[in-house]
């Protein structure tokens, strides 16, 4: 599975981390920064990887800031995106379950590296249930 990845500078050492697990799982890592704890906007990330997802350049994205708030409403408001933060393995199921999410909205500065681990895994090995989820994601554009 191809995997877009995007972080600020505040979330740019968990990015790293993501990065070195999902290559170690075999997946191929579409990598659109930011490349160093230099200051930058999280909304300019944050588009740039719901348009590499909802465009078709991966399968899923992971979108990483200090609280994981604003790189996520910044992705959801590319059309096609369905953005989730989540602050643990359940939440990250439950968002590929029930809203078919396609990216993982992931916050550095509020989750230890097991609990990003865990919401990364669930996020990657949950499939969208579809049946009366279907008609509310149908609604989501």
């Amino acid at each position: 599975m191809t995997i877009a990845l995007a972080s600020d500078h505040a979330g740019f050492a968990l990015k790293s981390k993501v990065k070195s697990w999902l290559q170690a799982d075999g997946h191929d890592v579409l990598d659109l920064g930011t490349g160093g704890t230099d200051s930058v906007d999280y909304p300019d990330f944050g588009k740039a990887l719901a348009e590499a997802v909802a465009g078709g350049k991966a399968e899923r994205g992971i979108a990483i800031c200090g609280s994981g708030i604003g790189i996520t409403i910044a992705a959801n408001r590319v059309a096609g995106a369905r953005a989730a933060n989540c602050a643990s393995g359940l939440m990250a199921r439950l968002a590929r379950q029930h809203n078919d999410a396609n990216i993982l909205g992931l916050g550095e500065r509020l989750l230890g590296e097991e609990v990003a681990r865990d919401c990364v895994n669930e996020f990657l090995n949950t499939d969208f249930e579809g049946g009366r989820h279907q008609r509310r994601v149908d609604k989501m554009g």
